[in-house]
């Protein structure tokens, strides 16, 4: 090869570039990414962590953020415009009590089986409610315990802590921030329309109201 037809030697992007490559892969992504899966798509010598500060400093008092979810990072929507997002194409129904009451418990005291969950709410729980919440992929089958009978148990999942906007479970907020959180009062999400069943609003279960002492 001669010296003409000699590469150029290899050249790191400068930090504005770094910057506009990790807004272009959260845009593209209809996932949370970690910072691995992003600095994998971009050139070698890049630094996505340094990037995604930057990038989430300079996103911070925008109407789109950038924020960590389940570990992850993510465009998101700043929470104060949160009102201005409508989506017609889906049909908006209301959790009702037992389910919200049920994943709150599950949030809270995971891993724990469908025994422990009937013993703090104080009723039994429907089969579908826990379906309900398995089909939102909210919850998942934990380990089974080792007890008698070996029971299942019920753990939340990366896209509870997605849709709730969490990083961890160590983020849940305390007992009486639970309203604000949207864990028990704010209980709007899109489903696919159920059969009349408990698990929606329009037929809760017989079951304590929402004074109830949901928790140990």
């Amino acid at each position: 090869m001669t010296e003409a037809e000699t590469p150029p030697p290899f050249a790191v992007p400068d930090a504005d570039r770094q910057d506009r490559m990790v807004e272009a892969i959260l845009f593209a992504s209809s996932d949370p990414l970690s910072t691995d899966e992003i600095e994998a798509r971009m050139p070698r010598g890049s630094d996505a962590a340094e990037a995604l500060r930057r990038v989430e400093a300079a996103y911070a008092e925008r109407g789109v953020n950038v924020v960590r979810v389940a570990g992850k990072w993510a465009l998101r929507t700043a929470s104060d415009l949160s009102f201005l997002l409508r989506n017609e194409a889906q049909e908006t129904r209301k959790l009702s009590r037992a389910a919200t009451e049920t994943l709150a418990i599950i949030a809270y005291h995971q891993p724990v089986t469908r025994t422990e969950i009937e013993e703090v709410r104080g009723v039994a729980v429907s089969k579908g409610t826990l379906d309900l919440l398995l089909e939102l992929e909210w919850i998942k089958l934990g380990r089974r315990r080792e007890t008698p009978g070996r029971p299942v148990t019920f753990v939340t999942t990366e896209a509870f802590l997605t849709h709730f906007g969490l990083e961890s479970t160590k983020d849940l907020p305390g007992l009486d921030e639970l309203k604000k959180s949207g864990l028990l009062d704010a209980r709007t999400v899109a489903i696919t329309p159920q059969k009349d069943d408990d698990p929606l609003e329009a037929d809760d279960e017989d079951g304590p109201g929402e004074d109830a002492n949901l928790f140990n």
